[in-house]
């Protein structure tokens, strides 16, 4: 079997804490702490969890945006951990990213062609005449018109923005692309058309997506795989119909428990979680769920679990996976 597109191995990003005058570091924020999975070529990872999981960190360290602190990312069978700047610049090109905010992470000085060419000036993929019309093709790609090349940013609704952002990372012919929450920021209306966009452009030109959101019935609807993420680690990872059809971690089912359904009650069987995340500079010993699990024992408060095959392809990182369907998932209604 060939390598995965993209490969991490037990990633790693800790952010120090300083205080007082001097700066002194007096701790450690584990955002991202012993993370691992792949992503194979023409597939979409789901990336989901609650806010201050870790997973934005996770992209961001997958592209060296973020330096991780520890771990292996290899990415077409090579690995880019350490790799220079000046190694990096050229492997940017295959992979790219699409950021949450579609207003602020666009240039409010250039225009739209000037923001779509100057990545293939960068690259050296065209200049003049042809620059322009890879502008105009790029454009019509994600539903806007080669006119809008004139544009600024502001001139775009919040949607077109987001369209232009996925135009952008178009440019370059990328095969891996990290969405981080691209619809989050979209109303209502609006997400269905881009998540649209994003599953036939993926299909279209064979793209990858590591696809990061904290709502998991937009996951649902791209994802192949699913990975969840709690306090910097991942607790389950599964295709996507059977993670939500037999979810194997108590977490993940009560993240599928509470998906509101269009014009139906609340359902019987929703799962209340009790308390706060806890603070990633202080994670509880033992499995990090364990403080609001409705499965704790005294084994999940002093070992903590790996995240193990309990099904073919299924993954789970709870020492009493079997029990979750029958004991929580089951009772849902």
């Amino acid at each position: 079997m060939s390598a995965p597109l993209l490969e991490v191995r037990g990633l790693v990003k800790r952010f120090p804490l300083r205080r007082g005058v001097f700066g002194r570091v007096g701790g450690e924020v584990r955002a991202v702490d012993g993370v691992s999975f792949a992503v194979e070529s023409g597939e979409v990872l789901g990336l989901v969890g609650e806010s201050g999981c870790g997973k934005t960190t996770t992209g961001r360290c997958v592209l060296r945006l973020v330096e991780p602190t520890a771990g292996e990312i290899r990415f077409e069978g090579e690995d880019i951990t350490h790799l220079p700047r000046r190694r990096l610049r050229p492997l940017r090109r295959r992979m790219q990213i699409i950021f949450q905010d579609p207003f602020s992470s666009l240039n409010p000085r250039l225009s739209a062609g000037s923001m779509l060419s100057e990545p293939l000036v960068l690259h050296g993929i065209a200049r003049g005449a042809r620059a322009r019309d890879r502008v105009a093709e790029l454009l019509e790609m994600v539903g806007l018109s080669p006119e809008h090349a004139r544009r600024y940013p502001h001139e775009f609704s919040g949607g077109q923005r987001q369209r232009l952002g996925v135009a952008r990372a178009l440019a370059v012919e990328p095969r891996l692309i990290v969405a981080d929450e691209p619809v989050s920021a979209l109303d209502v209306s609006i997400r269905a058309q881009i998540l649209n966009l994003l599953q036939d452009l993926q299909r279209r030109l064979g793209l990858a997506y590591l696809f990061i959101a904290h709502d998991l019935a937009v996951v649902q609807h791209i994802s192949d795989r699913v990975a969840v993420m709690y306090l910097g680690r991942i607790v389950e990872l599964a295709p996507a119909d059977r993670l939500y059809a037999a979810p194997r971690h108590p977490y993940t089912a009560a993240l599928l428990s509470a998906i509101p359904v269009a014009g139906a009650e609340p359902p019987r069987g929703r799962i209340v979680l009790q308390g706060d995340v806890p603070s990633p500079l202080h994670p509880p010993a033992g499995c990090r769920f364990h403080p609001r699990c409705p499965l704790a024992r005294e084994r999940c408060r002093s070992e903590e679990p790996d995240l193990l095959e309990v099904a073919p392809g299924h993954f789970s990182a709870c020492h009493f996976s079997a029990e979750v369907v029958t004991g929580l998932a089951g009772g849902r209604s």
